[in-house]
């Protein structure tokens, strides 16, 4: 795929660890996508013509497994993916899959990444494909879970290895007792089922000790560590 396509927009790869506190170290870096004015990936992607979003969603995952590859990632690496990519065509991941074996990144160490509020409007066809990446050794990730309406038939549905919750559930859940009941929730069904947690967004001490002492320990968020450009980030903060 080429890496210079006129048609799209200018772009960064920015990279913020996801961090195992019961370890003390880094499980996971996720990519996230940047304008090169520091638009965010929403406002990137509203930027792109409707009939090329396919091929920027590719080559976003392409870059970043390449920046991965290229600095020796020795953990997990997160990309996003869209639903209609997945829904739309059987061969939609083949590049991403080339991109790993270019850059001796394995299946085993990519984490498929969507939103709950992202629409997936052919459940079965989505299911089937996701499985399909999951013989590969990729592993799949709800991101924002909690946002929307749709997260416990997610989780039925597609069984994701990982969930992320959303940072609105996160924010100040110490002296917030109703978002306290719904993350116990999704907490005890997780651990049913067998799926990893990362509280994502942590931008207080007393928001990472009240996860820590429900037994969460994966987390990610400006308090630990920050996102940087163009690599990968290995400098972290535990509170303690």
């Amino acid at each position: 795929m080429a890496m210079n396509d006129c048609s799209l927009p200018e772009f960064d790869i920015a990279f913020q660890p996801i961090i195992d506190a019961g370890s003390g170290r880094i499980y996971s870096q996720e990519a996230l996508v940047r304008g090169k004015r520091g638009e965010t990936a929403q406002s990137l992607f509203l930027s792109i013509r409707a009939d090329l979003l396919a091929r920027a969603d590719a080559l976003f995952r392409h870059e970043a497994i390449r920046i991965a590859g290229m600095a020796g990632l020795d953990t997990h690496l997160n990309v996003s993916v869209m639903p209609s990519v997945l829904e739309n065509s059987a061969d939609a991941m083949h590049s991403t899959l080339e991109a790993a074996e270019l850059y001796h990144v394995p299946g085993e160490q990519l984490l498929l990444q969507i939103t709950e509020s992202e629409i997936i409007v052919d459940p079965a066809t989505f299911a089937k494909r996701s499985d399909d990446l999951r013989q590969a050794g990729l592993r799949l990730v709800i991101d924002d879970f909690g946002a929307g309406y749709a997260g416990l038939n997610l989780l039925a549905d597609f069984q994701p290895e990982v969930v992320k919750l959303d940072p609105k559930l996160v924010r100040g859940i110490e002296r917030h007792g109703p978002r306290q009941a719904i993350v116990r929730g999704i907490a005890r069904t997780c651990s049913d089922l067998g799926i990893d947690i990362i509280a994502e967004g942590i931008e207080t001490e007393s928001e990472y000790f009240w996860f820590l002492d429900e037994g969460i320990t994966l987390f990610q968020g400006a308090l630990l560590a920050r996102p940087t450009l163009g690599t990968l980030s290995k400098v972290f903060r535990l509170p303690k």
